[in-house]
């Protein structure tokens, strides 16, 4: 990806200190979203390494990956699936709880969301411990989808959270190592 769109989307993301509890720093993506030329060039380059590997279906993880995931799934021409926390989908579900970096979460999709060996490709904001990401494959696994792999804005390396996915293809727009 061309450098001056890095730039631009580090550019649009912020640093809040000690949200959601002290010594995390959160990273704010809604300056990013909130700018038109921001939020295509995110769209495109969490999209672009996906182009040419027939993704049929596009997991968002709640609640920033349904912002990402969508125009995701709408650029490969693929369908949006959803994925949310527990009590949320009105369906018979499947769910996966799993570790944060600040606690622990549960999440759930449809059982009938994903067609059995779809090409399905999850997406969220951001990697940190690789709890969130390792419960979605599970759960795409549990309905027979093919994991493709994952796409995010933002790696944080520090946090080693691709040790919990690297048996899948991990694209992050950028990596923040500190």
């Amino acid at each position: 990806m061309a450098e001056s769109a890095v730039d631009t989307i580090q550019g649009l993301i912020r640093d809040i200190p000690d949200f959601p509890k002290p010594g995390i720093v959160f990273k704010d993506i809604t300056p990013l979203l909130g700018d038109a030329m921001g939020l295509a060039v995110t769209v495109d380059a969490i999209a672009s390494p996906w182009t040419d590997m027939g993704v049929e279906a596009v997991v968002g993880i709640e609640a920033r990956g349904f912002i990402l995931g969508a125009p995701v799934a709408r650029a490969l021409g693929a369908g949006f699936v959803p994925m949310r926390k527990a009590g949320k989908l009105p369906a018979a579900t499947t769910s996966a709880t799993y570790g944060l970096e600040y606690g622990v979460d549960t999440i759930e999709m449809h059982l009938d969301a994903i067609r059995s060996g779809a090409r399905t490709l999850v997406i969220d904001d951001v990697l940190a411990t690789g709890g969130t990401a390792a419960a979605a494959a599970t759960l795409v696994g549990n309905v027979g989808g093919h994991l493709l792999g994952f796409g995010f804005l933002i790696e944080l390396c520090f946090l080693n959270g691709r040790q919990n996915i690297d048996q899948h293809r991990i694209e992050a727009v950028m990596a923040v190592e500190g």
